[in-house]
């Protein structure tokens, strides 16, 4: 038998961030995938990042994870999405090559001392009491102190090609069966969700010139913020779209589909539907766009992103030849829909550890969200409270106002899901203070004390501190009268006040380049220092009004409710308000605000009972 400190169940995005968190932070960690080949895999599109998920990817970077640098080392272009809207809703993307990310992954696993891949598959939990203590594998049994369980679409998981089903959790590989019922054993929650994915295409045979192309930008912003793109890549994406002949077929042959053949129970993502439940559910549309994604450098393999489809395998010829560009096209892999098991993440803690399971930890679509992004964070949080389980030591806790980690973990377990979870950045209540640009300084601090920043992202973060700081100060020390400003080249109200530099750039027509030419010392200022505290002065206001909400929000939130606390006996609390409460049993009072139909009533008695309590 095998000690180590972290056993962490599969190679995808959350097992890799779950296991190199606690590697970081000193822990023995064994991560286990039934092939050494399989660490790192993109399973569904070849694109990292976009609206909302970019910053999640920019928080997980704060903590020193590997996604943004593995999306960066891979890159085949760059896009800032909604580059003309404000900060605070711009995201980062990024079209990567395929084989490229997944060698970058497995050398930065390599490249941590402390992780051990073990080749196996995971067949059982072992267990002590409550405590869940190891894992039954292939290859033997593996102890440790916390176990995170990372199996994707894989468990119980079920392929559908139209009718015909098989066994697996992604083409050509077997599904999660014995782990699945594993779990079950263990008497969680559990429900069944599916997803599905487009057939690929081969770029060759494709009429590129018959369509649009979409280059990357030409001033890159990265996935993380310590890369340098200074020779961006400028590979194309292609653009089209669906006609009156593709919904033609897909209406014919809607009842050879698995969904609507009746095969299929578990619900797909609301936000990446299936070409079937678009036509479906958008009758009126005349077309829907696909966006062509290269998978690499080097692959003329193309996945076609939008036509997401079960249909069977002739069927879904015959519809990509009625879409322009694609007549000729030839398919290399049909598309198909998998259907698996997730748990319900209310039955975890905001550590995203099972309730009253000691030691097992959840991360990834198993907790029923959906995208890469989502489930890398997860089990970069999942990573790191294993690790300090281990240890002996209190999980770390992002709230809604720290993070989009803090918001997604919130959502999860104290709401649940319905559908797929997915990331936006309306989901934010905080969003104007939880930009791309400043997810250093509001999480790397976490990051250092919990110690899974290593030296080298510590060091850079205190030199680009230093220099934010430093501007900050001079931005309140230089100052300036109307007319000053007005020979910078803007027309300001001449009203005689002196402001500072730091409320001048709060003024709509001063910018950057401006406020440089009345106080010539801040052409100095680097671009990336200048970016970010150049947006703070901007919303200065409405960052300082969003300051006050927090320190509200909190001032709630702070309440913590006991573990194990009967709601249904706290006077005011009906049976079934009390229901609601102990579905998702919030570890806060704040969370339990957000627990959907409870009453105001219900909230206030709680409110009076956790004061008391405190």
């Amino acid at each position: 038998m095998q000690h180590y400190d972290v056993i962490v169940v599969g190679g995808g995005h959350a097992g890799c961030e779950a296991a190199a968190a606690g590697a970081r932070i000193g822990m023995r960690v064994a991560l286990v995938s039934r092939s050494a080949g399989d660490i790192g895999m993109l399973s569904c599109n070849p694109a990292i990042g976009g609206l909302g998920k970019g910053h999640l990817i920019r928080e997980i970077d704060a903590f020193d994870g590997l996604i943004g640098r593995v999306g960066d080392a891979a890159a085949l272009q760059f896009r800032l999405l909604n580059r003309s809207k404000g900060p605070a809703v711009q995201g980062p993307r990024a079209q990567v090559d395929r084989r490229r990310y997944r060698a970058a992954m497995a050398s930065a696993i390599a490249a941590e001392a402390n992780i051990v891949v073990v080749a196996a598959e995971v067949t059982g939990l072992t267990t002590s009491g409550r405590n869940v203590t190891g894992v039954e594998t292939t290859v033997g049994r593996l102890r440790a102190a916390a176990v995170v369980v990372t199996t994707g679409t894989f468990l119980a998981a079920t392929l559908h090609h139209g009718r015909a089903t098989s066994h697996g959790g992604r083409v050509g590989e077997a599904p999660a069966t014995a782990l699945a019922t594993a779990i079950a054993a263990l008497g969680l929650p559990r429900g069944r969700f599916k997803t599905g994915t487009p057939p690929r295409l081969d770029g060759r045979t494709i009429d590129w010139g018959s369509l649009d192309l979409q280059f990357g930008d030409a001033d890159p912003t990265t996935l993380s913020d310590a890369a340098v793109a200074a020779s961006p890549p400028h590979l194309a994406c292609g653009m089209t779209r669906t006609t009156a002949a593709s919904h033609a077929i897909v209406r014919a042959h809607l009842a050879d589909t698995p969904t609507y053949g009746g095969d299929v129970v578990g619900r797909g993502p609301r936000y990446c539907p299936s070409l079937e439940d678009k036509v479906v559910r958008f009758g009126d549309r005349d077309g829907h766009n696909i966006f062509l994604e290269p998978e690499g450098f080097d692959d003329a393999t193309i996945y076609p992103n939008g036509i997401s489809t079960a249909l069977p395998p002739p069927v879904q010829a015959a519809l990509v030849a009625t879409i322009p560009g694609l007549e000729r096209a030839s398919i290399v892999q049909p598309g198909y829909a998998v259907e698996y098991d997730y748990v319900d993440p209310r039955a975890l803690t905001p550590a995203l550890m099972v309730r009253g399971r000691p030691g097992l930890f959840l991360a990834g679509q198993i907790n029923g969200t959906t995208g890469y992004e989502e489930a890398a964070g997860q089990g970069l949080i999942a990573g790191i409270n294993a690790a300090r389980f281990a240890g002996g030591d209190e999980p770390i806790h992002l709230d809604r106002a720290t993070s989009y980690l803090g918001v997604m973990i919130d959502d999860l377990t104290t709401l649940g899901v319905s559908e797929p979870y997915r990331m936006f950045t309306s989901r934010a209540e905080f969003r104007l203070s939880l930009r791309i640009d400043n997810a250093g300084e509001r999480l790397t601090p976490r990051g250092i004390d919990a110690g899974v920043v290593g030296r080298d992202r510590a060091a850079r973060f205190a030199a680009a501190q230093a220099k934010r700081d430093a501007v900050r100060t001079l931005l309140g020390t230089l100052a300036a009268t109307p007319a000053a400003v007005a020979r910078g080249g803007v027309a300001v109200n001449q009203d005689g006040v002196v402001r500072s530099a730091g409320d001048w750039l709060a003024h709509p027509a001063v910018d950057w380049t401006i406020a440089s030419r009345v106080w010539p010392e801040l052409a100095a200022v680097d671009p990336a220092t200048a970016a970010v505290v150049a947006v703070d002065a901007r919303y200065g206001v409405y960052l300082a009004r969003q300051a006050g909400e927090i320190a509200a929000f909190r001032a709630d939130e702070a309440l913590r409710l006991a573990d194990g606390i009967a709601f249904d006996r706290i006077p005011g609390v009906s049976p079934e308000m009390a229901e609601r409460l102990d579905a998702a049993r919030p570890a806060m009072f704040g969370a339990a605000v957000r627990v959907a139909g409870v009453t105001p009533g219900a909230l206030t008695s709680l409110l009076a009972h956790a004061r008391r309590a405190a």
